[in-house]
């Protein structure tokens, strides 16, 4: 059958969602994959989201006025500086759609966040990648010297996903003084929970000094709700005028606008967990530099395996054992830092792997 479409779509990939486990001779699986917090949603987010099933026959508030003045509130900024999306990467492909126009460029690091070429080809912009540092961050004097008066925006991942590595506050605004204003610098703190690092560039901060800084934020990581999609942007009023214009209506459930509401409200108890997976993450971490494993230091809820030609060896290794983690061929595997079970596992693995690969390590 010869349906119409746009040219070029035969040769644009999808999005890859983390791989499913499958149990291994006995084992129990742990998804490792997709980097979702691994404990349950609190029980007040539970009880606010059933509260809103009655109503799941009508249309949600499109506005979503009471979150977006509770998240304003969060951030001691107005409403007007609120943007939301079905997730993060929803708003980014909002601010991407509202920004360029066919074969502008948007700039990110590469290796980083996997939506941003998709999210740009499919706007109908360039992407324009920059290779990271040898340290796995960001090259922004590198980025700052690529910047083209066809350069319209530039995400700077910070932690980065997959390398876990963060940007100083510094040198990020010695970055944003280098970029011509009029290009909008979006700074995405997915796993901003996560990142503990003294002197890490604050992306409010930045916001508040810089009028075309934006700031994506989710409630996928550390507070659990990746199921039902809710993100944001914290930007200039005159962008998110543009980002209301370019986002999908109703985008934003009736339930995703509740369980945010009730996230924010329990972000005490929520710091508990994000304390837990911290430490997880720095036991994990430790125990990989101890087997003698190729892992970089991480701000985010994953650890980067620096694996290079190792890679299929090892994501074959974990897969063995019932772990799903995400491979880049030729390049490294990122591992979600899970419940304390999943993370022995994890141990476990690294040790199989120091043996198996020790000719290569």
């Amino acid at each position: 059958m010869n349906i119409p479409h746009r040219a070029g779509l035969e040769n644009f990939p999808s999005y890859r969602q983390g791989k499913t486990p499958a149990d291994a001779d006995g084992l129990k699986a742990f998804k490792l994959s997709s980097n979702e917090n691994p404990y349950p949603p609190l029980p007040s987010v539970v009880q606010a989201v059933t509260r809103a099933l009655s109503s799941i026959n009508l249309y949600p508030e499109m506005a979503a006025e009471e979150l977006t003045d509770a998240i304003a509130s969060r951030w001691a900024v107005t409403p007007e500086n609120i943007a939301l999306g079905a997730g993060s990467v929803e708003v980014a492909s909002q601010i991407i759609h509202a920004a360029t126009n066919p074969g502008d460029l948007v700039m990110f690091a590469w290796r980083s966040f996997e939506a941003y070429p998709l999210l740009v080809t499919a706007a109908g912009a360039t992407p324009q990648p920059i290779p990271l540092a040898p340290d796995g961050g960001h090259d922004l004097a590198a980025m700052a010297a690529a910047v083209t008066p066809k350069t319209r925006v530039i995400f700077v991942c910070n932690p980065n996903n997959p390398t876990g590595n963060v940007l100083s506050a510094a040198a990020v605004e010695s970055f944003i003084q280098a970029v011509p204003s009029n290009v909008v610098v979006v700074l995405d703190e997915a796993y901003v929970h996560f990142n503990y690092a003294e002197d890490t560039a604050v992306g409010i901060d930045m916001f508040r000094k810089y009028p075309n800084v934006a700031v994506l934020h989710t409630f996928s990581k550390a507070y659990g709700l990746a199921g039902l999609r809710l993100g944001y942007a914290i930007a200039a009023p005159e962008l998110v005028t543009a980002l209301r214009k370019v986002a999908v209506p109703f985008g934003v459930t009736a339930l995703a606008q509740q369980a945010g509401l009730a996230s924010l409200q329990a972000e005490d108890e929520l710091a508990q967990r994000i304390e837990t997976l911290v430490s997880e993450r720095g036991r994990v971490h430790a125990a990989l530099l101890a087997a003698g494993l190729p892992v970089l230091p991480s701000e985010a809820n994953f650890l980067w395996l620096e694996s290079g030609e190792r890679t299929g060896a090892l994501a074959d290794l974990f897969e063995q054992n019932a772990l799903s983690i995400r491979a880049f061929p030729g390049e490294g595997i990122r591992i979600s830092v899970g419940d304390p079970e999943a993370n022995d596992r994890i141990l476990a693995v690294a040790r199989q792997a120091t043996a198996l690969l020790a000719p290569l390590l």
